[in-house]
């Protein structure tokens, strides 16, 4: 987060992150950097322990221009996001944060399958209104 913050790999594209132990804090501490590259277009983050506050700093408004507009996937695979954490996505998507999304993955999370679905619907949505 600090060599991100301080200019480096300005042009980042693609980050993977797998496994890396990034709770909560981690994340939030990660955001604002992850918020501030325009050109991000994948953003793995699976099999981290972080969960709703993390998620939360990473989508909270207002971004900074350009920021996550490139995004096209998402890897939230077995987090600890809850129901509470999908409503905030799903309301992220609503309002536009993610323009390009097309991939989201909430695979082996502990939110409800209802809470997933609704995320899905959101970012169907969302993809339904970038379309010509």
């Amino acid at each position: 987060a600090a060599a991100l913050g301080r200019g480096a790999l300005p042009r980042l594209e693609n980050l993977v992150l797998t496994r890396a132990a990034i709770g909560d804090a981690g994340l939030v501490a990660l955001a604002p950097t992850l918020q501030r590259r325009p050109l991000l277009e994948e953003l793995c983050l699976f099999s981290n322990p972080f969960g709703d506050e993390g998620l939360a700093a990473l989508m909270a408004p207002p971004l900074p221009a350009g920021g996550l507009k490139k995004l096209v996937r998402l890897d939230l695979n077995n987090t600890q996001i809850t129901d509470a954490g999908c409503a905030a996505l799903a309301a992220a998507l609503d309002s536009g944060v993610l323009p390009a999304l097309v991939t989201l993955e909430l695979d082996d999370i502990p939110a409800s399958a209802a809470a997933i679905d609704a995320v899905s619907e959101a970012l169907a949505k969302s993809r339904a209104a970038a379309l010509p």
